[in-house]
């Protein structure tokens, strides 16, 4: 049975360049995966990139209200997919990773979703603690803060200020800027971490 994944990671945990790995593993073996992306991540266009320098297009540019279901249809017959691979996850909304589930099980192509955890409130996106919920296997990539330890938490900085309110979605480098932290250096930069 084909299973539905969820590998999340605080930034700079290499989830694309994992992914876009993964993807050429399938293409090297002739097989057939298909990228997809929400396209609220508008940092790359029209491509998945790396922050080491991988890129490649994506196959599927998913909107909020599209189906990923038809989406997926849209770009080649289900059946002749060995996988699917979405970057950014955590942009998805709940009804796009229960159809991702669907994809897994009742068609029976793996799924794989790559994504944060947490906003730089340390809150889930809706996609990623959907992904949480269903996902048949959760995977924390890892990465380290800046005094060694464990990164878990994603602060945001704008104009060179660590900041602790504003609207979830900033794009990194357009809006924004981000720093993997853990969670002492969260506290001592940003502030306690809190459920309000």
């Amino acid at each position: 049975m084909a299973k539905l994944y969820f590998r999340y990671g605080a930034m700079n945990s290499s989830k694309t360049a994992l992914l876009l790995t993964a993807a050429y593993n399938y293409e090297e073996r002739a097989q057939h995966p298909v990228i997809v992306k929400p396209g609220i991540d508008t940092k790359a266009g029209e491509a998945v990139s790396s922050r080491i320098g991988l890129e490649r297009p994506v196959d599927v540019l998913l909107g909020s209200e599209d189906s990923l279901l038809d989406a997926l249809r849209a770009h080649r017959p289900l059946d002749t997919v060995d996988a699917v691979f979405i970057d950014e996850a955590q942009f998805l909304t709940p009804t796009q990773v229960d159809e991702a589930f669907a994809v897994a099980v009742s068609h029976g192509v793996p799924v794989l979703c790559y994504g944060l955890r947490g906003d730089f409130m340390t809150r889930s996106f809706p996609g990623s603690l959907r992904l949480l919920e269903i996902a048949h296997a959760i995977e924390e990539l890892k990465t380290i803060c800046r005094c060694g330890s464990k990164a878990i938490f994603n602060a945001r900085i704008v104009g060179g200020v660590f900041v602790s309110h504003g609207d979830q979605v900033a794009i990194d480098g357009q809006q924004a800027d981000y720093e993997s932290l853990c969670g002492k250096c969260y506290i001592e930069e940003v502030g306690p971490v809190s459920s309000s």
